[in-house]
């Protein structure tokens, strides 16, 4: 309608021109002397406006000219540009399938289309480093270092390719390199965690998974094992220091306290290291809360202090579960370290009915050569090496008193 509307437009333009001119009868004199031009008006009129659009046009064609040097070369910088953005996805697509020689070679060809572009050389670095050419990757990396606006960039690639390549002690510098910077801190601490993980920094590592979880980068299930491992790892580092290994668990808090596979692979070593008491109580609050017979069974180590004061917990939980044998199991060692030795066989043997366990008759075997019964002894050592088999000669036998 609009093209329509311009033509209806412009005809009737014509139409009013022809007209008017049509009604125009004057005239123009032109005197130049000795020498005098009598036109009519009409054609005057249309000699101008034919002389100005000539000139129009002849002064676009001169600027057009002028001109042209310059156009001719910002569209080859256009065109270098997007050959040089062209190879350089391509060389990204290229690393993504694991074709890491084309790659290199097209981030190669973006670089020097691009007037030597830093991303394109991190690129290229990359590659290179994907095939194990340290020389050409150092090469690349020194390139890209020419421009400052990568600096945060070109760290994050050092710190990613080092730990790719296991060199965790450069990782870890470059790492500390870009606290500084203004990267994204979810990507830095990621790379963190693996050096810390690799150079068994524990702390470190807690310390890390703690801010991962918080921005939500690891999920609970994601951290839970690995706050487990550190944590251990850190206890068994002070194995043999009381004072350091309870402030060590005093400071873990108590949300991750709660992992009942931490406190089933800690309750050992801090009962080893005289904190039976704190496990005690953390046994107790557990169970208490949820039953399982593995942490039941560690409650046995927990007497040495007040062995009887455990064993009366422990025979209220009975009554609750009377066929339990890690219940009965941790009894028997209970009444072991009472010195009830008649109330400990008879706790053992039914624990080793319920689930025959090599710690269960180790300890039976242990009793009965502490009362001079050696067949008995022999066929709990029996059933225990049938257990463990023979390269495994179970955990540690049990220290018996001397009987009274």
């Amino acid at each position: 309608m609009r093209g329509l509307l311009w033509l209806i437009a412009l005809f009737a333009a014509a139409v009013g021109v022809a007209m008017l001119a049509r009604a125009n009868d004057g005239y123009a004199l032109l005197v130049l002397s000795p020498y005098r031009v009598q036109i009519s008006l009409n054609l005057l009129v249309l000699a101008l406006a034919a002389v100005f659009l000539s000139s129009y046009f002849l002064l676009r064609v001169v600027t057009r000219a002028v001109r042209l040097p310059g156009q001719v070369v910002a569209y080859r910088g256009r065109r270098r540009k997007e050959k040089s953005a062209l190879a350089l996805r391509e060389a990204f697509r290229l690393h993504l399938e694991g074709r890491y020689a084309h790659a290199l070679k097209q981030a190669k060809k973006a670089y020097d289309l691009a007037d030597e572009d830093g991303v394109a050389a991190l690129m290229a670095a990359r590659a290179a480093h994907a095939l194990r050419d340290d020389t050409r990757y150092r090469e690349w990396l020194g390139k890209a270092g020419t421009d400052d606006r990568l600096r945060a960039a070109r760290i994050m690639t050092e710190a990613e390719m080092a730990v790719e390549g296991r060199r965790f002690d450069e990782a870890a510098e470059r790492i500390r390199a870009l606290k500084g910077s203004d990267n994204r801190p979810v990507a830095t601490l990621r790379l963190a965690l693996k050096t810390a993980h690799a150079l068994e920094k524990w702390e470190e590592l807690v310390r890390i998974a703690r801010q991962l979880r918080k921005h939500k980068a690891l999920s609970k299930e994601q951290a839970e094992p690995l706050l487990r491992r550190a944590h251990l790892a850190a206890l068994r580092e002070r194995d043999g220091q009381q004072d350091a290994i309870a402030r060590y668990w005093q400071d873990i808090p108590s949300d991750e306290q709660q992992d009942r596979r931490l406190v089933e692979k800690a309750a050992p070593l801090l009962v080893a290291n005289g904190e039976g008491a704190t496990v005690r109580k953390m046994l107790e609050k557990l169970l208490d809360e949820q039953w399982e017979s593995e942490l039941a069974r560690l409650y046995g180590y927990c007497g040495e202090n007040d062995a009887v004061a455990c064993l009366n917990r422990g025979e209220k939980w009975l009554k609750l579960h009377p066929d339990d044998g890690g219940l009965l199991y941790a009894l028997g060692r209970l009444c072991l370290s009472a010195q009830l030795w008649g109330k400990a066989q008879s706790y053992l043997e039914a624990s080793v009915s319920a689930s025959p366990t090599v710690e269960a008759h180790l300890a039976l075997a242990q009793l009965s050569e502490q009362f001079e019964r050696p067949a008995e002894a022999q066929t709990h050592f029996r059933r225990a090496a049938q257990l463990t088999g023979a390269a495994q000669a179970g955990p540690a036998l049990v220290q018996l008193p001397a009987p009274e």
